[in-house]
């Protein structure tokens, strides 16, 4: 099964996660299928960018989001 998840980068105490499509078995920061954002909760204001078109074609071929992508996802719009 697919997930669309946060895949944790940056530095400690510094998060910044990228918006990923990957395998539900998968570790977090592991492999993925696609890249489709990015979302910044530390910069001022809140950084977020998704691809709404690769989201839905996603949602729509199957992938289910978590429960944090999805109130990002619909904050960009690529849900409603």
């Amino acid at each position: 099964m697919l997930k669309i998840r946060l895949r944790r980068m940056g530095a400690k105490k510094a998060p910044f996660y990228r918006i990923v499509v990957a395998d539900s078995n998968a570790p977090r920061d592991g492999a993925f299928v696609e890249e489709i954002g990015y979302y910044n909760p530390i910069s001022e204001p809140v950084e977020l960018r998704v691809d709404n078109e690769k989201a839905a074609q996603w949602i729509k071929n199957g992938a289910q989001p978590t429960d944090t992508v999805r109130a990002l996802l619909k904050k960009s719009g690529a849900i409603k």
